[in-house]
């Protein structure tokens, strides 16, 4: 899976993100890190890696990607709050972890309000249900029936209990009125890899992580969870409404750091800024090549 070169919009983030949150006089001595609170080889894991490279190459500064799976993204969101409040420990993260997690959870440890900061919005992309090719399911009016004539066996897998990708697969079997198993995993890769051996039959994934498996033919897509096909995918339609509704497409992987040091805008950034805060699309396009 190929990913295109970094947006000119998120070369001028990188750029906003290397003089305000350092200043010159820090750079010969500091690093960046990225926290990516997923196993190596998942779509944030490979987004970070793409913005470590683009930081580096902007700074001149180190820039590494710590993967800290667990207590569904938690353990990464930890390890940012906790680092030095000076900037360059980073937060590369699904909007559903900072805002699903509170809501699931009663003793959720953090005040994502007060205790982190918006850096950019870094990349959107649909999510699609897809089944192993194993599986024999090519549409989505065979899964239906399929789960309906044996309630209870068939199987999907998601990065991990309360993810996005989760309640998706909740959200379906209530609106289609079938009983499916949930197999929960901690993160993308280990997920996928079980599908595409035919463990498991089906999964809700970001598309940019099965898309190459879906032209290979190891995987069949039965359907977006966006309200339009996606420009990478123009084969593959959206759920109707009436069964996942639009609104179900996920906002997007932003990056965040802790609050405490002031932003100060570079003159390369209010061109862009503005198209950030005031789009829900993201400034940058981590598209695959089609």
């Amino acid at each position: 899976m190929r990913f295109r070169p970094l947006s000119a919009h998120l070369k001028a983030g990188l750029l906003a993100l290397t003089v305000g949150l350092l200043g010159p006089a820090a750079w010969a001595q500091e690093r960046w890190l990225l926290v990516s609170p997923f196993p190596p080889g998942g779509p944030v894991d490979t987004l970070s890696r793409i913005l470590a490279e683009g930081l580096q190459k902007k700074s001149g500064l180190p820039a590494l990607v710590e993967n800290l799976p667990g207590a569904a993204g938690n353990l990464g969101i930890d390890k940012v709050r906790k680092a030095k409040p000076d900037g360059r420990t980073l937060l590369v993260v699904p909007a559903g972890n900072l805002t699903i997690n509170p809501t699931l959870m009663p003793n959720f440890p953090f005040n994502i309000e007060r205790e982190f900061a918006p850096v950019t919005m870094l990349a959107k992309a649909p999510n699609v249900l897809v089944a192993s090719s194993a599986a024999r399911i090519n549409s989505p009016r065979e899964l239906v029936a399929q789960a309906k004539a044996r309630p209870g066996t068939l199987s999907y897998a998601s990065p991990g209990i309360g993810s996005g990708l989760h309640l998706a697969g909740e959200l379906f079997k209530q609106q289609t009125d079938v009983d499916l198993l949930h197999v929960p995993y901690k993160g993308t890769g280990p997920a996928l890899n079980d599908v595409l051996g035919g463990t498991v039959p089906l999964m809700f994934s970001n598309l940019p992580a099965t898309l190459g498996h879906i032209r290979s033919g190891k995987l069949v897509a039965l359907g977006l969870t966006d309200s339009a096909r996606s420009p990478a995918a123009p084969d593959i339609p959206p759920w109707p409404s009436r069964v996942l509704p639009a609104w179900w497409s996920p906002p997007g992987t932003a990056c965040w750091r802790q609050p405490a040091r002031p932003m100060r805008w570079s003159s390369s950034w209010p061109a862009t800024r503005p198209r950030f805060w005031s789009s829900r699309r993201c400034v940058s396009s981590c598209a695959l090549r089609a």
